[in-house]
């Protein structure tokens, strides 16, 4: 059964994590089945994507650390970071503006797959937190990096430092989400946020992208070494597996 669902309507392309024996935790699977969504959706004539995770109770929970906890060794680790933050950057410099639909939590490696996209609406009673410090990892899909660009560099380092996670409230009053809704009104407001976007024609919505990317670029491939070395490191590490043992269970 797939886990990932690619559905278009219109000028929409909708793009659905579905793993609901995980909360829509992303194992290596899922990132395969994203990276053909994603060459699906660049064929069609849409004018938006929207990224969402099935029902309501998580967007992204993260990576999936039952099936991760298989990787022990620093070159698994980096391979698997790698692969992962390949993904969000190509996801970030979508041709297409991308919506997240953030209407479950999004935590940990969830974070960083909403802040890869370019607008963020949230379900009013979310929540999102970077929450990799509390399993003693950092974050290495270059979710600390776009971090520091929505809400500045001393925000980003108490958040990912921390591990905290705010509320929708919070979220707005920092620039970590952009539009929010009331839970029994998400999917109309997202589907309404969604279709000013689909009275785009095609061309123009891939060109507004291509502008604002090149004034203010969301990836930083340069990056990326130094990132995912730093995360094998602290994901090797003993205190990694003390602090994830309670979550794979």
């Amino acid at each position: 059964m797939s886990e990932v669902r690619v559905q278009n309507c219109g000028r929409v392309s909708t793009i659905t994590i579905d793993r609901p024996g995980s909360r829509n935790a992303i194992g290596l699977a899922t990132i395969g089945q994203l990276e053909q969504a994603l060459d699906e959706v660049a064929t069609t004539d849409c004018s938006v994507l929207v990224l969402r995770g099935a029902g309501d109770r998580a967007f992204v929970s993260g990576g999936d650390l039952k099936e991760l906890s298989a990787i022990r060794d620093e070159a698994g680790a980096i391979a698997m970071a790698s692969r992962m933050r390949r993904l969000l950057d190509r996801l970030s410099t979508f041709p297409l503006p991308v919506i997240a639909a953030i209407n479950g939590h999004a935590l940990g490696g969830g974070a960083e797959v909403a802040v890869a996209c370019d607008i963020r609406l949230a379900a009013s009673d979310v929540r999102i937190g970077f929450t990799q410090a509390k399993l003693a990892i950092m974050p290495a899909w270059g979710g600390a990096e776009r971090l520091a660009e929505l809400v500045g560099r001393s925000r980003a380092m108490l958040l990912v430092a921390t591990g905290r996670t705010v509320d929708v409230r919070e979220a707005l009053r920092l620039g970590l989400v952009d539009e929010a809704a009331q839970r029994d009104e998400f999917d109309a407001a997202c589907a309404r946020l969604a279709d000013e976007f689909a009275q785009l024609g095609p061309e123009a919505a891939r060109s507004i992208k291509r502008v604002i990317a090149s004034a203010r670029p969301h990836d930083h491939p340069h990056l990326q070494e130094a990132a995912v070395r730093s995360f094998a490191s602290l994901w090797v590490a003993d205190a990694h597996w003390d602090a994830a043992a309670p979550a794979r269970t």
